[in-house]
């Protein structure tokens, strides 16, 4: 949308929502120095940049290679009813969103989260579809935000011959020995795969990842050899 002056056409520009990352680190930095939040969310559907919005949002912090106590789960009002299949699935209703944030300050908090803790990277199980949640309810709003690099357990999972296209984060983490929490609540999610990304972690430290750079490289492995092929 934009209007003209001058015989120039001026389009409206987004807000830039400001988060500070610790993401400017040297590649040499040691994994147990990271700082790492892993998430997850919740919708009532997976057409999130059409008639589907966000429900939930989960979030833990990974220091020193383990899953701490500081975490981060929100509601949020979605502004539509939530459909029978998700009310199901997840247990979240209408009633308990009816008095949530709205998706802008959801997502805004959560970076705050994300900022409070100095983190280095986001990491999420299936991260693109996370990541565009967040991306599609802050475009509502008219704002973007800058992000730092994420990490996809799923990348880690392929790199350690570990994938399956028919397995499920629960089923990663029965294989891997890490527990599992709440399914398909956000929070619950946000922890089973933060404790399998860390366990996924020290199997890539046993073929030699032992730095910031070590770990960019091995997610990236598998894209490479696709590349090569």
């Amino acid at each position: 949308m934009g209007v003209r002056r001058g015989g120039v056409s001026l389009f409206w520009r987004k807000k830039r929502l400001n988060v500070e990352f610790n993401d400017q680190i040297a590649l040499s930095t040691a994994l147990e120095d990271l700082s790492f939040v892993v998430f997850d969310t919740e919708t009532t559907g997976f057409n999130i940049f059409g008639e589907d919005r966000l429900i939930e949002i989960g979030a833990v912090h990974v220091q020193n290679l383990v899953v701490t106590d500081n975490s981060f789960r929100t509601y949020v009002d979605p502004k539509r009813e939530i459909p029978q299949i998700i009310k199901d699935l997840t247990g979240i209703d209408s009633a308990m969103v009816a008095n949530a944030p709205d998706s802008f300050t959801g997502v805004e908090s959560f970076f705050r989260f994300t900022e409070d803790l100095k983190a280095t990277c986001l990491v999420a199980h299936c991260l693109p579809f996370d990541l565009s949640v967040l991306k599609s309810e802050l475009q509502r709003q008219d704002y973007e935000v800058k992000l730092p690099r994420g990490i996809d357990t799923l990348d880690l999972l392929r790199t350690l011959n570990r994938y399956g296209a028919h397995k499920d984060l629960a089923d990663y983490a029965k294989e891997c020995n890490t527990p599992v929490f709440e399914r398909h609540r956000a929070l619950g999610d946000a922890l089973t795969a933060a404790h399998l990304f860390c366990a996924l972690l020290h199997q890539l430290m046993e073929r030699g990842c032992r730095s910031w750079g070590d770990l960019l490289f091995m997610a990236d492995q598998h894209r490479r050899q696709i590349a090569m092929s």
